[in-house]
């Protein structure tokens, strides 16, 4: 099979690259980007990187995986925009568990407009953790980022009044439980105070003080710079991100999900805000468990709204250095 692009004549790898690059746009919790790739002449691989993960909140690794998950959809998404499709394979090798995903047989179909519009999505997509419009958001969009959620193998569950009490119950009760563990509590001081190292949650990203919001958003332990205003939330919509199964696998393809789901959202114009602390305590969990009937488990909350137009978006978080998390010596001596 020839890796040379049909329309640019550039090499498979270059796209490959250059795709592992833009996943580093990707969401991760507490902008850890716990992720490394590895770039092959026909092949790439995902790794997950274990001294960013979060050992106190995540002991099982759940939202570890998440978060690569989201970034190996953004890198299918970008290969798609360059034309490239890929075989994906998921935890693929039982005695590496390190080897999140690799991509091979890869085919140039031709670029994916839908993927392009995406790729730019990804490049102004933020966490905004203040106070939504008073403007509901149209059913229409929620049933698309829903689709987007779906098509990656999970469910979205939009809540009713009666679940969103039940969720903001299971969240302040979560918040309890983390304020009394002092080594996540030390964790979480150590990823807001990470300024320079293109990690962690800057200040300029966090609000100056707690929004009013129907589910309480997490508390970072200090005050940040983001001004907040008086709106609350109550045009919001809350759903859970969950399926069948609570295996490593299964929360990669939540993060797929999760990154499929928050560009569509960005593409309408949908504000999402992803809120963990309700699957981080095992109680609680189990309280979101019961709010799907106990059909499949959850892997986090989110809340959905129209950003205020009064208001211009936050900062972007930092970002790693492309060449500390994508590895090209194994093609570096390839010329196009």
């Amino acid at each position: 099979m020839s890796h040379e692009t049909p329309a640019t004549d550039r090499p498979l790898t270059t796209a490959l690259a250059e795709a592992a690059g833009m996943a580093g746009h990707a969401p991760s919790v507490h902008n850890t980007q716990p992720w490394r790739w590895k770039v092959l002449p026909d092949a790439l691989e995902l790794r997950v990187v274990q001294d960013r993960r979060l050992s106190a909140m995540d002991p099982e690794g759940r939202l570890l995986a998440i978060s690569c998950g989201a970034a190996l959809h953004h890198a299918r998404v970008a290969l798609a925009a360059e034309g490239w499709t890929a075989l994906v394979e998921r935890m693929p090798d039982p005695a590496r568990p390190d080897l999140l995903a690799r991509l091979t047989n890869f085919t140039h179909t031709g670029a994916d407009p839908n993927a392009m519009h995406l790729v730019q999505c990804m490049q102004v997509r933020h966490t905004d953790r203040r106070p939504v419009s008073d403007e509901p958001i149209p059913d229409t969009a929620l049933d698309e980022i829903d689709r987007a959620a779906n098509r990656e193998g999970v469910n979205l569950q939009i809540l009713d009044d009666t679940q969103k009490i039940q969720l903001a119950s299971a969240a302040q009760q979560a918040a309890a439980v983390e304020a009394g563990n002092p080594e996540l509590l030390q964790e979480l001081a150590y990823w807001t105070s990470r300024a320079g190292t293109g990690t962690g949650l800057p200040p300029e990203v966090l609000p100056e003080q707690a929004p009013q919001t129907t589910v309480p958003g997490r508390d970072f332990g200090r005050p940040g710079t983001l001004p907040v205003g008086p709106g609350h939330d109550r045009a919001a919509a809350y759903a859970i991100l969950w399926g069948a199964e609570d295996e490593p696998d299964s929360w990669l393809r939540a993060g797929e999900g999760l990154s499929a789901a928050w560009l569509t959202a960005t593409r309408l114009g949908v504000s999402l805000l992803p809120l963990s602390g309700v699957v981080e305590v095992d109680g609680t969990r189990q309280a979101i468990r019961h709010i799907l009937s106990d059909l499949g488990f959850p892997y986090l909350s989110m809340r959905l709204g129209l950003a205020d137009p009064t208001h211009a978006g936050p900062p972007h978080t930092p970002r790693l250095d492309v060449a500390q998390v994508v590895d090209t010596s194994a093609v570096r001596d390839e010329r196009p």
